[in-house]
């Protein structure tokens, strides 16, 4: 029998090498693999165009196509983004924002667009831990250290209660922090001035791995950036396929995380960062022996919260839940 032609697409993740490279096979299928210089030129073309059988997609981007009238992806349960957000937010030092309350009656900057995948995961926690709610503060959706090309491919749904607005064309929200244009900023990406530790920014938490390592051992979330979905056709048509190309990402992700392991008999040494073997060893005595982990059953509730948090931000039109959003052969991995 002659193996099905897929077309998937991913970034350049240390989890997909294996399979971009050949070293793992998907059972029945002739795989083309596709990637692109940033992850959103993968999203654009997979909503846009349905360019690919197979697609990584940030969650918030999938979702958003489910209130579509035909919405056209299911995903599998493969999470190739994930990480924890405490990091994500940045406040101008002489906002006078001390403590996570302080954010409520300010501006607040958003990177992409309002609910970016990196913007709900902080939004929910603020609201759930902190009691600051997104009504509290001002939005300005805008770019990052470079000309950010206008996300217009998914809807752009906010509450009625909630002020959004875009930052002027051509401008960067990093500079407009450390300016003090905006007294804080939540981004997936690290801005400039951050990164050269300029005087006038800084992290609202400072110790951001000692609170989300905490956070972690509370609730048990590793927040959950990205997804995998195909196309609702392919689903129906070859659900034994779809099946393998789950097995795929699995096999793939199990080659890499052998890598690290059996490198920590030579220290890592591979990979060019001082005590390397040591974070592994910390992350997996805290995440578990399968820190990345795929399938329903071990990130439920990881993706419950997510879902949860895009529908109370307005984000979308009804609570979806896991039994919604992936393909049913795979709801008990």
């Amino acid at each position: 029998m002659t193996d099905l032609k897929l077309d998937i697409a991913f970034w350049d993740y240390d989890r997909t090498q294996a399979l971009a490279d050949g070293t793992v096979k998907i059972d029945g299928v002739d795989a083309g693999f596709h990637s692109a210089r940033i992850v959103t030129e993968i999203f654009e073309r997979m909503i846009r165009q349905g360019d690919f059988d197979v697609s990584e997609l940030g969650m918030t981007y999938f979702l958003r196509t489910m209130d579509f009238d035909a919405p056209p992806f299911i995903a599998i349960p493969v999470f190739l983004n994930r990480c924890f957000r405490h990091s994500a937010i940045y406040v101008h030092t002489a906002a006078g924002i001390k403590r996570p309350q302080d954010l409520a009656g300010k501006t607040v900057g958003e990177l992409a667009v309002y609910g970016h995948d990196a913007g709900v995961m902080p939004k929910g926690i603020l609201s759930d831990d902190y009691g600051v709610t997104p009504d509290q503060c001002r939005w300005i959706v805008g770019g990052l250290d470079w000309p950010l090309k206008p996300i217009d491919f998914v809807p752009h749904p906010h509450p009625a209660n909630v002020e959004v607005t875009s930052a002027p064309q051509g401008s960067d929200l990093g500079e407009m922090l450390e300016a003090g244009e905006i007294d804080a900023l939540i981004s997936a990406d690290v801005p400039k001035c951050v990164l050269e530790k300029s005087p006038m920014v800084s992290r609202l938490f400072n110790d951001y791995e000692a609170t989300e390592r905490a956070y972690f051992q509370r609730t048990g979330i590793f927040p959950i950036m990205h997804t995998v979905v195909v196309s609702r056709e392919l689903a129906s048509e070859h659900p034994e396929i779809v099946k393998a190309v789950y097995k795929g990402f699995c096999d793939a992700k199990d080659v890499v995380t052998e890598q690290y392991k059996k490198g920590m008999i030579f220290n890592n040494m591979a990979t060019m960062v001082p005590w390397f073997s040591k974070l592994i060893d910390a992350d997996r005595s805290l995440l578990g022996e399968d820190w990345w982990p795929y399938g329903v059953n071990a990130n439920r509730k990881a993706v419950d919260t997510y879902l949860r948090y895009h529908f109370e931000q307005g984000l979308s039109k009804r609570r979806l839940t896991c039994e919604d959003i992936f393909v049913p052969e795979l709801l008990g991995t």
